[in-house]
Parts: structure tokens; C-alpha cells; sequence
């Protein structure tokens, strides 16, 4: 009884997820942390409770068992207790509220400070000071920071990523005493959820899953599938800057994401990672 709902979880999550039907063998192990997967959601209201610092050092010690490429270990994470940081973090980000309403927040960061200075104490060269230092922590620091939501998740904590504060990164380095090659990825709220969440569409695997080789087929006809089908489970609430383009009269994903990047976004954070020391030729 329980391995079929579990099953229709999983399969109604997809279908929520990705508009198609998917078969689910009921013999495969791990279906519950399958169903999780699928149906996850992001959180945005947490319940008034405090997360207990020891479950968050565990969260933490589980995030950072991620993979990591070659062994680099490029990858940090920064649990903001102080509440002056953290007003001054959601003071510059005032369209998100729950990043002073959660009761935890963390800061995920790229590491390349590390292995420059190992090569330094053992008296060898670092001919990799290049973009792929760069790329590596970057990756490590993201493998982390999903590792640590599924582990929350995994313990009935919710969480909701916030790439935001790359906006204000100068502010974040600062505010976090973030030395030279090390840079903040993003920002993570946690906390007991207040409510279920919603499952997002997700553009349809005929247009982001390949075989054998990269294609594509009808990228304007499928991303207009995705609007539509998007905008039938969750319309968006308001359109983006109206005064700018109008009031379109068929409001969808792609509209939305066209207005929000005719706008520059983070134009000076490739400024602010080359003062940090990344040399990104």
C-alpha cells in the first residue's frame, strides 16, 4: 500500500513536473527518496522553531560529502548567526522577506583560495591558476549546495536557494570577511516548512534531454508547449515591468525570462571575481 503511493507520487510529481506520463518499476529500491526528488519544492514560510545548530553542522558535514572534482574540495559554506549580517544581507535584497524570516541562513561559497597555497607550502609550481580554477570551485560549491537541500529536505526542512546576493557580491565578500579566491555562489534559506510548496514545471525532456548527441528539434514550438502547459497549472501573478513592454495578452515563461534578462544583470560580478584573484582566461 505504502509502495504505491509512493509510486504515484512519483509519477503524478513528473507529470506535474514535465507534462508526460513515466512508468515506475515498483521493484526499484530507494522509491521514497525517488518521490522526494520528484516532488520537490522550494519553501518560502517556515514555521516560527529554530533549526538546532548541531542538525545544521550535520546538514552541513552531509552537503559537503558531495562529490568533489579530482578531491579539490573547493567549497565552503558560511552559517550567518549574526543577526546584524544577516539584516544587512535581506536590507539589500528587500523583495525576498524570507531571508530575514528563515530561521537559518547560509552562504555557499567557491573556493579557489586553497590550492594555490598548498602549492605555495610545498614548494611547487601552479600552472592552473586559469578559468578552470574558477569553473572547478564553482561546481564543487553547487554539487554542495544541492546536496545540503536534498539533505534537508530529508529531514522535513525546507529551503529556497537565493542566487541574489551575487548582485550585491562586494557587500556578502565584505560582510563575510571573504578572503582573495573565494567568492560567494549563493544563499540558502532553511527552516521547518510553513506551508507545502508547490511543484514548478519544468520545460519538457524532449527539449533538454539528448541521446547521444545534442539536438534540437522545434526549440520555438516546444518552449511555447512549456508556456502554455505552465501557465495552466501556475500562472504567473503579475507581469514584469509593464511600464516597460505592456501588458502582453498571453503572459508565459518565456516572456517572463525575455523581460527579465533585457535588463543587465550582475554586469560588474566579473569585475568583482577578477579583483578577488580568479584570472579567468
Amino acid at each position: 500500500m505504502m509502495k504505491d503511493k509512493t509510486i504515484r507520487t512519483v509519477r503524478n510529481a513528473l507529470a506535474l513536473r514535465f507534462g508526460e506520463d513515466f512508468s515506475v518499476d515498483e521493484t526499484l529500491a530507494g522509491l521514497d527518496e525517488l518521490s522526494h526528488i520528484a516532488a520537490r519544492r522550494v519553501i518560502r514560510k517556515y514555521l516560527d522553531r529554530t533549526v538546532d545548530p548541531k542538525l545544521l553542522r550535520l546538514l552541513c558535514a552531509c552537503a559537503l560529502s558531495a562529490p568533489s572534482k579530482s578531491d579539490l574540495q573547493q567549497s565552503d559554506i558560511v552559517v550567518i548567526g549574526d543577526d546584524a549580517v544577516r539584516k544587512q544581507i535581506a536590507a539589500a535584497i528587500p523583495d525576498m522577506p524570507w531571508i530575514a524570516a528563515a530561521p537559518a541562513f547560509l552562504v555557499f561559497l567557491a573556493n579557489g583560495r586553497r590550492l594555490p597555497l598548498i602549492a605555495k607550502w610545498h614548494d611547487k609550481p601552479f600552472p592552473n591558476d586559469h578559468l578552470d580554477l574558477f569553473f572547478n570551485a564553482v561546481a564543487d560549491a553547487a554539487i554542495v549546495l544541492a546536496t545540503f537541500i536534498r539533505s534537508a529536505a530529508a529531514v522535513g526542512l525546507g529551503t529556497c536557494p537565493i542566487s541574489a546576493i551575487r548582485d550585491h557580491a562586494g557587500m556578502v565578500g565584505r560582510l563575510l570577511h571573504l578572503p582573495e579566491r573565494v567568492i560567494p555562489l549563493a544563499g540558502l534559506c532553511v527552516g521547518w516548512p510553513a506551508e507545502p510548496g508547490r511543484i514548478t514545471p519544468r520545460l519538457g525532456l524532449e527539449t533538454t534531454l539528448h541521446q547521444d548527441r545534442y539536438r534540437e528539434r522545434d526549440l520555438p514550438g516546444e518552449i511555447d508547449r512549456y508556456d502554455h502547459r505552465r501557465a495552466a497549472i501556475r500562472p504567473y501573478a503579475r507581469q514584469r515591468d509593464p511600464e516597460r513592454f505592456g501588458e502582453a495578452p498571453f503572459y508565459g515563461w518565456s516572456e517572463d525570462k525575455a523581460r527579465q534578462y533585457a535588463e543587465p544583470l550582475r554586469s560588474g560580478f566579473g569585475a568583482f571575481v577578477r579583483a578577488k584573484g580568479f584570472k579567468l582566461e
